[in-house]
């Protein structure tokens, strides 16, 4: 049994840096073995939940611009799975759920920049899912539902996104955080832990501070993706609560 974790995956920067964050990502990845990992990543959109069959070792995207050169010479060179990609397909289909096929799909930076710390030897396999932000909160709930089971076969399932995201926030020398994105970050961890589903689903009008916090939700929805995956058989807990310039959240969350 391995959990499910929705990670922050912070700016491409998280790819060089060595903070407390980076820390922690490297810890975490030692506390789980898995044989595999699903990545549902705010940075791959699609109108159709579609799936990643690429094959062999996946190309490192670069879907960023303005950042140091070092950035875009680094590689991440982890195989995809097909048959791990098909058992998805199958699971999402008999859920209902329509998907499609991307044969060439690699990591793009939602992805690869975390995983460098949690697991720097890029020698487990890796199955890409896109989201859809414009899905009700209940239809991410269901994509999250579909891979149900997946952790029994050491399967690892990511959420990659962020809980407060906000480019019109952003407080680049702030070295402490805004009051009012704690507040948010603080009512979605109570409303995990107190497994207050239907609340979690009517964030947006609940939570202080939403439309601010989540302006569009690509970032977020992955949250729901790992949530709706777990076992559910423990109270999901924060393990890594942060922030940089002031708002943007690191927050971290583990789905048992």
């Amino acid at each position: 049994m391995i959990p499910a974790l929705f990670i922050c995956h912070g700016s491409p920067m998280l790819a060089i840096q060595s903070t407390p964050y980076t820390e922690f990502l490297r810890d975490t990845g030692k506390q789980f073995e898995p044989s595999a990992i699903v990545v549902l990543s705010a940075h791959w959109e699609q109108p159709v939940t579609t799936i990643s069959f690429a094959e062999g070792t996946l190309e490192t995207i670069y879907d960023f611009g303005g950042f140091p050169d070092e950035l875009y010479h680094l590689d991440y060179p982890a195989k995809g799975s097909p048959v791990l990609a098909e058992n998805i397909e199958q699971r999402l289909r008999a859920a209902g759920i329509p998907t499609r096929r991307d044969v060439g799909r690699g990591l793009d930076h939602g992805s690869w920049v975390f995983l460098r710390h949690m697991y720097p030897k890029a020698n487990i396999p890796i199955v890409s899912i896109s989201v859809n932000p414009f899905f009700t909160t209940a239809e991410q709930l269901e994509i999250g539902n579909a891979l149900k089971g997946l952790s029994e076969e050491s399967i690892l399932v990511i959420g990659s996104g962020t809980t407060v995201h906000n480019f019109n926030e952003i407080r680049f020398q702030q070295k402490y955080p805004e009051p009012w994105a704690i507040a948010f970050d603080d009512w979605i961890v109570q409303t995990l832990v107190n497994r207050d589903t239907d609340a979690l689903m009517r964030y947006t009008e609940l939570a202080p501070h939403a439309r601010r916090a989540v302006p569009r939700a690509e970032h977020f929805v992955p949250l729901f993706h790992a949530y709706g995956s777990a076992p559910g058989r423990i109270a999901p807990r924060a393990i890594y609560k942060g922030y940089e310039m002031g708002t943007f959240s690191q927050l971290c969350i583990q789905f048992s």
